[in-house]
């Protein structure tokens, strides 16, 4: 089952995450672990990893997590972001980089998603952030 899960979620991926390189690389704890290999699209500074690049990831690890929480549901539940608020904790170097996310809460209108990067040791996050979705029936969804 988790494999066929991990399988669906990466093909549900959205342009943005197949064009930077992320991939669902395995579940840990219930959830989705999305991964990034370091590559010339997500440079900032030299040597270092660009914000954007890491917000970026912190995003899709949350949308994979909510996808993922909320299962077969998924499919009659339409969600759209409405925040965003990411904590820079250090730079991002070198190196294959970790997201994932957890569903702190998802009642029947709006979820709450905490989403973390790291890269070598998971104790020390690159950064984290907190998301709020609405969640809408696709009937009533616009």
């Amino acid at each position: 089952m988790t494999d066929d899960l991990i399988e669906k979620l990466s093909a549900q991926l959205p342009p943005y995450a197949k064009a930077m390189g992320m991939m669902v690389d395995h579940m840990a704890e219930g959830a989705p672990v999305l991964t990034m290999d370091y590559a010339s699209r997500a440079v900032g500074r030299p040597g270092f990893l660009h914000g954007g690049a890491i917000a970026g990831m912190l995003e899709i690890a949350a949308i994979v997590a909510l996808r993922a929480h909320l299962g077969d549901e998924g499919m009659t539940v339409r969600f759209k972001p409405i925040n965003i608020s990411v904590e820079y904790l250090r730079g991002g170097v070198q190196a294959q980089t970790f997201a994932m996310g957890s569903v702190i809460r998802a009642g029947r209108r709006i979820a709450n998603v905490r989403a973390e990067a790291w890269q070598a040791d998971r104790d020390k996050p690159l950064a984290s952030c907190w998301m709020n979705f609405l969640l809408k029936p696709k009937s009533q969804a616009r």
